[in-house]
C-alpha cells in the first residue's frame, strides 16, 4: 500500500509561476504606475493587473496598488519608473502613447526602451472614433464631410500630441485628404478625461482606445463610427471596421498595455514577474475582465515584448514623418 503524505501530494501538483525555480521574494507593497489619469485605458488595465496578479504571486505576497502619475503625454509616470530602484516593487503599466509614440515623435523624450526591463505584454486595444449619441453624424463619412465644410469648427479630445488619441485622428484626416487642422485638438490628461470632454460637449468627437469608450458605448451615451479591426467585434456588431468605413489605413492603429520595470532588474525578479504575467494567460477571470473592457488579451514574454515596443517605435516614427509631425 502506497502512503500519500502532504509532501508527496504537493510534489504532484504543478508549481505556481512564482515558484518555478525562483527564490525571489517581495518584502514590501508593489506599486504599478499608470502614467495616465484614472478611468482611462492605462488605469483600467493597471487595476485589472493589480486585482488579478496576486493570485499568481505566492502565499504571503504583499499588496499591489495602482498609482496614477500623469502629465506630459504619459512621460511623467514613465520616467518615474525608469528612475526608480530596480528591486521589483515598482512597475510601469506601459502604454503605446508614452512608451512608443512619444519616443518616436519627440527627441526630447527622457527615456528609451533600454531604460526598462520589459516583463510582458498584456493586451491590445483597438482604436475607435466616437461621437455623442445625439450627434448629427450617423457615420464616419458624415463627420469627415462636416470637417471639410467648416475646417477648424469641430473639436476633438486628445491626451496629448504624442498619443494614439491625437496621432490616430490626424492619420484619419490625412487619409481623408483633409488638412491636419481640419479639427482642433483639446488636450486632456488621459483617455478617461477625453471621454468626459466628449460627453460634456467640449469636444464633438474623439478617437480613443476602445477600452476607454466601451462602457459609454454599451450604455448608449456615445456612438462608434469606426473601429480599427479586421472584422466586426461581437460586442459591437453595428460598428463598421476600418475597411468598411473606407479607412483601411486605420487598421494598423491599436493601443496596447505592457508591464515593465526599471532597467537592471535582477534576473530572479524578472523571472518572477514574467511568470506572474504568463500565468494570466490561463486566468479566466482576468481574460474575461480584459475582454469586457474591449481589449484583446495577448500575453507575450519579455523578449517578444521588447521587440514589439521597438517595432512600434519604428512604425510610429514613420507614420509621424508621413504626416509631417516628426
Amino acid at each position: 500500500m502506497i502512503r500519500i503524505t502532504r509532501r508527496s501530494l504537493a510534489a504532484l501538483l504543478p508549481l505556481p509561476a512564482f515558484a518555478q525555480g525562483n527564490s525571489f521574494m517581495l518584502d514590501r507593497p508593489v506599486t504599478v504606475v499608470a502614467p495616465f489619469s484614472a478611468g482611462g485605458a492605462a488605469d483600467l488595465a493597471a487595476r485589472l493587473f493589480a486585482q488579478h496578479a496576486p493570485r499568481h504571486m505566492g502565499a504571503g505576497a504583499p499588496p499591489v496598488v495602482v498609482e496614477n502619475r500623469t502629465g506630459a503625454s504619459g512621460a511623467v509616470g514613465t520616467q518615474h519608473v525608469a528612475r526608480a530602484r530596480p528591486d521589483g516593487t515598482t512597475l510601469l503599466l506601459a502604454r503605446v502613447g508614452s512608451s512608443a509614440i512619444l519616443p518616436a515623435t519627440d527627441s526630447r523624450t527622457p527615456y528609451a526602451p533600454e531604460d526598462f526591463t520589459w516583463l510582458g505584454l498584456l493586451d491590445e486595444n483597438p482604436f475607435v472614433v466616437c461621437v455623442r449619441a445625439d450627434a448629427p453624424w450617423n457615420d464616419l463619412r458624415a463627420l469627415l464631410a462636416a470637417m471639410r465644410e467648416a475646417p477648424g469648427r469641430l473639436n476633438f479630445a486628445t491626451s496629448g500630441p504624442a498619443t494614439i488619441l491625437d496621432l490616430g485622428v490626424r492619420q484619419m484626416m490625412a487619409l481623408a485628404e483633409l488638412p491636419l487642422d481640419a479639427a482642433q485638438a483639446l488636450p486632456f490628461r488621459g483617455g478617461g478625461d477625453a471621454l468626459v470632454a466628449l460627453l460634456g460637449g467640449q469636444a464633438q468627437f474623439v478617437g480613443n482606445n476602445l477600452g476607454d469608450m466601451m462602457g459609454a458605448i454599451r450604455d448608449g451615451r456615445v456612438r462608434p463610427l469606426v473601429v480599427s479591426t479586421a472584422a466586426r467585434l461581437p460586442d459591437l456588431p453595428d460598428a463598421p471596421t476600418a475597411r468598411e468605413a473606407g479607412m483601411p489605413g486605420l487598421a494598423d492603429l491599436a493601443g496596447w498595455n505592457a508591464v515593465a520595470a526599471p532597467a537592471n532588474l535582477p534576473e530572479a525578479a524578472s523571472r518572477y514577474w514574467s511568470g506572474v504575467i504568463a500565468a494570466l494567460a490561463q486566468d479566466e477571470a482576468w481574460l474575461t475582465a480584459t475582454r469586457r473592457l474591449g481589449s484583446v488579451p495577448r500575453i507575450l514574454g519579455p523578449e517578444e515584448t521588447r521587440a514589439h515596443v521597438v517595432a512600434q517605435i519604428a512604425m510610429f516614427r514613420g507614420l509621424a514623418q508621413r504626416l509631417g509631425l516628426g
